[in-house]
């Protein structure tokens, strides 16, 4: 099979879809990589590192898209890249396809085979490819919060961890899933008071058995996320419902509610957000003000810190791009329910069920797309 990793082009998106170690293996299997000319720069990655181990670059990305069987990348594809996608072509990627009705109906215009890695499974329950972006998405909230509430950038001027004399600022954590307890780890290292929300008894008690006293865990009710909001100095919102968009925990009334200057950052926002007043934004323009509260919206959080997030992404998105390229995508989905649950779009149906009840589309079980 002929792999082909394009340069990603969303606003300050660093990451690559595979780094030379996957390279390397993927041609040891026997299959071809092309590589589009500067796709790894961000992440410290020469081309000439991807030519030695084995791949060939490609001086553009309708090259890439022409001649790949599989294209491998990081972020969804925009409009300009998805004209480029066509039948039959595997397309291995994050999608978050529930907010976004546009990219939904290119993909199934496209014909494409599309694999998300959010949505793909593990025997255990957990998603194992969004896993480490949530790590690294959970590990930064903190550090951009932190920063949003300097006075210069609009926040009240608050210091996370507070100094002898002055309280350190109040986090409030919504979900306690992989972001929120990363999200708990940093705030807590930088002297914050966390308190973490979270509707499943198991995951507080988890919490509570991982942190002891230094955090708070609070079972989810509107009227304790009432209560939280209205107290929060930093509001870091991590919910997550596979494949479908994420709930509006947070309401255009609670907001009125928080201190002048206090701080949101909405990591579900790839999901859609869980406040009512998100909508995404980027790396260059990270922040905007709705009733006197800044809110942190970027869509592609861990691209910032695109090194340390593209090899800890291809640790385990690896695997299933080589299921793929050594089987076939019919194989390799018949075979294996965790990745199977991975495919969102296949040949023209939507084959997620969170994806069509989203948008109102007709679903199709991914057993029945493939053949099965």
């Amino acid at each position: 099979m002929r792999i082909g990793v394009p340069k990603e082009i969303k606003n300050h998106e660093y990451r690559v879809g595979l780094v030379p170690s996957s390279v390397q293996e993927l041609v040891h299997h026997g299959h071809q990589v092309l590589v589009q000319a500067g796709a790894g720069l961000g992440a410290g990655i020469n081309d000439a590192d991807y030519v030695a181990a084995g791949a060939t670059i490609a001086p553009d990305a309708d090259q890439v898209f022409a001649e790949a069987d599989m294209i491998v990348k990081v972020k969804e594809p925009l409009a300009v890249e998805r004209k480029k996608l066509r039948k039959g072509q595997i397309l291995f990627t994050y999608l978050h396809l529930a907010p976004d009705l546009e990219q939904t109906k290119d993909l199934i215009d496209s014909g494409a085979i599309c694999v998300a890695y959010e949505t793909v499974t593990a025997p255990n329950g957990t998603l194992p490819l969004l896993t480490p972006m949530s790590e690294v998405a959970g590990r930064l909230a903190p550090q951009v919060g932190a920063h949003s509430l300097e006075k210069a950038q609009g926040g009240r001027g608050v210091l996370l961890g507070g100094v002898p004399g002055v309280p350190a600022a109040e986090v409030v954590i919504l979900g306690g899933g992989v972001s929120g307890t990363h999200a708990a780890t940093i705030a807590v290292g930088m002297g914050a008071k966390v308190t973490v929300v979270d509707r499943s008894a198991d995951a507080l008690k988890r919490l509570s058995a991982q942190f002891g006293t230094a955090i708070s865990t609070v079972f989810s009710t509107r009227s304790a996320i009432e209560e939280l909001v209205r107290r929060a100095d930093l509001l870091i919102g991590t919910v997550l419902i596979p494949g479908a968009a994420a709930p509006k925990l947070v309401t255009r009334d609670m907001l009125k509610t928080m201190k002048p200057g206090s701080v949101i950052v909405d990591v579900a926002i790839d999901q859609g957000g869980c406040v009512e007043t998100s909508h995404a934004t980027t790396h260059a323009d990270p922040t905007y003000v709705v009733d006197d509260v800044v809110h942190y919206c970027v869509a592609n959080m861990p691209g910032a810190v695109a090194r340390t997030s593209t090899f800890a992404l291809n640790n385990v998105t690896l695997p299933f791009a080589l299921s793929l390229a050594n089987n076939g995508w019919k194989k390799a989905l018949a075979q294996d329910v965790h990745l199977r649950n991975g495919l969102n779009v296949c040949e023209g149906k939507v084959t997620c069920e969170p994806v069509a009840e989203a948008h109102g589309l007709p679903y199709v079980k991914a057993e029945t797309a493939i053949g099965m």
